[in-house]
C-alpha cells in the first residue's frame, strides 16, 4: 500500500519539530521559537472554542484539528518552567509523546477531508454480479377495472397496510380523486385489527382527516363482518365542506358532534319563510330515546346566528326540537283583540294570544272536559300586562254570557273602565273581601237552587241550557297584598281558599292575580295546586329571568324547560368590543315585553305568546256583549237575606265581620273592630295589632292574659 503524501510530511514534521519543543526552552528560554509555538497553541484554543460554540455538523473533528497546536503549546510551556530537563528527562519524554501521538493519529491531513477520498493503495471497484429479479406471484385476474388495478400498486408499495387486500375501488360521482375502497383481509377468517385512518391515507398521498373507516355489511352475494372494511377518501369533498357547507354538513360538524350545542342531534331539514322572516332548522335525535340537550347560544355561534333571546327561540317536542331565527323580534309585534278571536267555542277556548311562530294561544273559560266551571292565575309584576289580560279574559267570558267581578286593593284607570263593561267593580281589601264572601255565600245559594225542568238542584253543567244561573268569575288583583291586610287579610285569605276548592262545582271560579305565587305570600299550597290543576296559568314578566322560571315551575307538575322573559327586546347590533374600544355608547333599540308571557298548557308545556291587546284608549264596546250580565234575581234576594248583597264601597257595619262588643267588655278596657274599621281588637277572629316595639309586645301580653 502506498502512504498519501499529506501523512509523509506530517509525519515529517512532527519528527523534526519534537527535538524544538524539548530543546528550545532549556537553552533559550526567550526565544522566538518559544513565542511562535505559544502564539500558535494559543491559536488552536480559539479553534476550539469556535468550534464548540457552532451550531454546524462536525464540531468534534474540528477540535481534533487544532489539537496538535494546543498540545505543542502544553509541552513548550512545561518544559519551560522545569528546571533544566526536568525529572528524568521529561521535557524529552513529552515532546517525545506529542511526536508519537502526532505521529499515528495524523490529525491534520486525515481530518481535513471531509468526504473520504479513496487512498492511491485502493483496490479498484469490482462489478457487481448481476442482480437475479424473481419472477412476481401473478395475482389472479378478477376482471378489476383500472381505478382498482391502480389502487392495488399504491397499496401494495405500502407494505398491504393492516395485511389487507383492496377488493374493489369506486369513484365518487362528479368528484376527481373522492373514491370509496372496499377492503378484505389477507387470511380468510382473521378480523382486520390495526388499520388507522393515517396507515389508509399515506399511500394516496391525502390527510388522514380525509379519510373515514366504517364497517361493511352483509349484502346478498358479498360478505361482510370484522374481516372487511370499507374505507372513504374524499380529499375534494372535505375541501369544499370547509369552504362552502351544506347546512346538513354544517349542522353535523359543528352542532351535532358530542362539543356542539346539541350532541347527538341531527338535522331534519331547514327552511325560510320570506313572509314571516323566519328561518326554521328542525332537528332530531340520533338516538329517539334520548333527551335533546341544547345550548342555544352555542348553537346560535355554530350557525352564525346572532345570539338574541328575542330572535332565537326552540320548542322541544320528545326527541325532536325546533330552532326559529326571526330577522325582527317576533313577539315586539302588537296583536289586537278582536271579538271574533274572544268568542269561546264548543268546548270554552278561545284565542288569547300567538306564539312566536304565530300560532294561536287558547285558554279556557270553564273546564269542557270535567264539566266544571274554570279557576284562573294570573302572575306579573307592575306594568307587565295582567290588566291587559284581565280585559281580554272578562270579554270572552262576558261573551259566553258569564258574570265577573272584579276587585283590586287600589283605585286605576284600566280597572274602572272594566267596571263599566261588568257587573261588580271595586278598589280597596274591603270590597274584595266582601265580594269574596258573598261568592262564598253564592255556593250555599246554588248548591240548594232548584233547576226548572225537575224542580231539584244539581251541580253546574257549563252549556247547558237548563242551568237556573250563570257561571260567576271573580278576580281579586293585587290578591298577595290584599291578603296581607291587617284587618282583612285574613278574612281574604281564608275565603279565598274555600272559593278554589268549592267553587267549581257551583259555577264560581275565582282568578287571583299578584307577584307571587308562593304560600309565604298569600297563596296556600291549597289554593295553588287548585288553580294550576283548573286553569292554564298565565306568567308574565316577574322581573327576571331566574324569577319568571321559578314561578312558571311553581305552577307546574314537572319543571319543563321555561322560556325566559327579557325585560326589553334588544337587537344585537355590531360588535360590543369595537365599541367598548371606540368609547362609543350601546345602540337604545329596546322594545317593551309588556304583554309576552309564558302560558302553562294541559300537558305541563310552558310556551311563551304575546297576548292580544285591548286598547283602554278605544271604546272597549266591540269586545264585549252589548248588555252586562247579571245574577238573577233568586240568587240577589238570597244574598240580601243573608245581608251580603247591598253597596260594598259602605265602611263597615257593626258585626259585619267581628261581633259587637258587650257594654261589660267595654268597661273592662277590652276593644273589638267597630264600623268605622279603625279600630283593633283580639277576639272575635281579628288579627291582633303588629307588635313594633317592646313595649307594645308587652301591652299585647297583657291583654292576652288579662293582667
Amino acid at each position: 500500500m502506498t502512504t498519501p503524501r499529506s501523512v509523509a510530511l506530517e509525519r515529517l514534521a512532527y519528527t523534526l519539530a519534537a527535538p524544538v519543543l524539548a530543546v528550545a526552552p532549556n537553552l533559550y528560554p526567550d526565544s522566538p521559537v518559544n513565542q511562535v509555538v505559544q502564539l500558535a497553541g494559543a491559536a488552536g484554543i480559539g479553534g476550539w472554542f469556535l468550534a464548540a460554540k457552532s451550531d454546524e455538523p462536525g464540531a468534534g473533528r474540528k477540535i481534533l484539528r487544532w489539537s496538535p497546536l494546543v498540545l505543542a503549546a502544553a509541552v513548550d510551556v512545561a518544559a519551560g518552567h522545569t528546571t533544566g530537563w526536568g525529572p528524568y528527562g521529561m521535557d524529552g519524554l513529552l515532546a517525545a509523546g506529542w511526536a508519537a501521538a502526532g505521529y499515528l493519529v495524523m490529525p491534520f491531513s486525515r481530518h481535513t477531508r471531509r468526504r473520504h477520498r479513496p487512498a492511491l493503495a485502493a483496490p479498484a471497484p469490482q462489478p457487481a454480479p448481476a442482480e437475479v429479479l424473481e419472477e412476481p406471484v401473478a395475482q389472479p385476474d378478477d376482471g378489476a377495472d383500472l381505478l382498482t388495478r391502480d389502487a392495488r400498486v399504491l397499496w401494495e408499495q405500502a407494505g398491504m397496510p393492516g395485511r389487507t387486500h383492496i377488493v374493489k375501488a369506486t369513484r365518487h360521482a362528479g368528484q376527481r380523486h373522492d373514491m370509496t375502497i372496499l377492503l378484505r383481509a389477507s387470511e380468510t377468517g382473521r378480523p382486520i385489527t390495526g388499520l388507522t385512518e393515517a396507515a389508509v391515507a399515506a399511500p394516496f398521498g391525502v390527510h388522514s382527516s380525509d379519510v373515514v373507516l366504517a364497517e361493511v355489511a352483509i349484502q346478498p352475494g358479498r360478505q361482510g363482518g370484522p374481516g372487511w372494511m370499507e374505507a372513504r377518501i374524499t380529499p375534494d369533498a372535505n375541501q369544499r365542506r370547509r369552504t362552502k357547507p351544506t347546512a346538513q354538513e354544517r349542522w353535523t360538524d359543528r352542532v351535532g358532534g358530542p362539543k356542539g350545542g346539541a350532541p347527538g342531534s341531527e338535522l331534519v331539514h331547514k327552511t325560510r319563510d320570506d313572509e314571516r322572516g323566519v328561518t326554521f332548522y328542525r332537528a332530531k335525535m340520533a338516538d329517539s330515546t334520548e333527551t335533546p340537550r341544547i345550548d342555544l347560544a352555542k348553537v346560535c355561534r355554530a350557525l352564525n346566528l346572532p345570539e338574541d333571546d328575542s330572535c332565537v327561540f326552540v320548542l322541544i317536542d320528545g326527541a325532536e326540537f325546533l330552532i326559529s331565527a326571526f330577522d325582527t323580534p317576533p313577539l315586539s309585534a302588537i296583536f289586537p283583540a278582536t271579538r271574533e278571536l274572544l268568542t269561546p267555542d264548543t268546548k270554552g277556548m278561545y284565542v288569547c294570544g300567538f306564539t312566536i311562530t304565530g300560532q294561536p294561544v287558547k285558554t279556557m273559560v270553564y273546564q269542557h272536559d270535567k264539566n266544571a266551571a274554570a279557576h284562573g292565575l294570573i302572575l306579573g309584576v307592575s306594568r307587565s300586562g295582567k290588566t291587559q289580560f284581565f280585559a281580554i279574559n272578562m270579554a270572552a267570558q262576558s261573551l259566553d254570557g258569564q258574570v265577573v267581578w272584579l276587585s283590586t286593593v287600589r283605585k286605576d284607570e284600566k280597572t274602572t273602565v272594566l267596571g263599566r263593561y261588568i257587573d261588580r267593580q271595586g278598589s280597596n281589601a274591603l270590597w274584595m273581601a266582601r265580594q269574596l264572601r258573598a261568592a262564598k255565600a253564592l255556593c250555599e245559594i246554588r248548591a240548594e237552587m232548584p233547576w226548572p225542568h225537575d224542580g231539584q238542584p244539581h251541580d253546574y253543567k257549563p252549556g247547558d241550557t237548563r242551568c237556573p244561573y250563570r257561571q260567576l268569575n271573580v278576580y281579586a288583583d293585587e290578591f298577595m297584598t290584599a291578603a296581607q291586610d291587617g284587618d282583612f287579610g285574613e278574612f281574604i285569605q281564608k275565603d279565598g281558599d274555600d272559593l278554589t276548592v268549592t267553587g267549581l262545582k257551583y259555577g264560581i271560579g275565582f282568578n287571583p292575580a299578584g307577584q307571587s305565587p308562593f304560600a309565604h305570600n298569600g297563596f296556600s299550597t291549597e289554593m295553588k295546586d287548585n288553580l294550576r290543576q283548573n286553569s292554564r296559568p298565565i306568567i308574565f314578566n316577574m322581573g327576571s329571568p331566574g324569577a319568571t322560571r321559578k314561578a312558571a315551575e311553581g305552577t307546574m307538575e314537572n319543571a319543563y324547560d321555561v322560556p325566559t322573559i327579557p325585560a326589553r327586546y334588544s337587537r344585537q347590533e355590531g360588535s360590543a368590543i369595537e365599541r367598548a374600544m371606540k368609547g362609543e355608547a350601546d345602540p337604545e333599540n329596546g322594545v317593551s315585553t309588556g304583554g309576552v308571557a309564558v302560558i302553562v298548557l294541559d300537558n305541563g308545556r310552558a310556551v311563551l305568546m304575546r297576548s292580544l291587546y285591548a286598547d283602554f284608549d278605544t271604546d272597549l264596546s266591540n269586545l264585549f256583549p252589548d248588555e252586562v250580565n247579571r245574577l238573577t234575581a233568586y240568587e240577589i234576594a238570597e244574598l240580601e237575606k243573608r245581608g251580603l248583597w247591598f253597596d260594598w264601597n259602605e265602611p263597615v257595619r257593626p258585626g259585619e265581620f267581628w261581633p259587637e262588643p258587650d257594654e261589660d267588655d267595654e268597661g273592662e278596657g277590652h276593644s273589638s273592630r267597630r264600623g268605622g274599621g279603625g279600630g283593633r281588637g283580639s277576639k272575635g277572629g281579628g288579627r291582633s295589632e303588629q307588635v313594633a316595639s317592646p313595649r307594645q309586645a308587652l301591652e299585647a301580653i297583657k291583654n292576652l292574659t288579662d293582667a
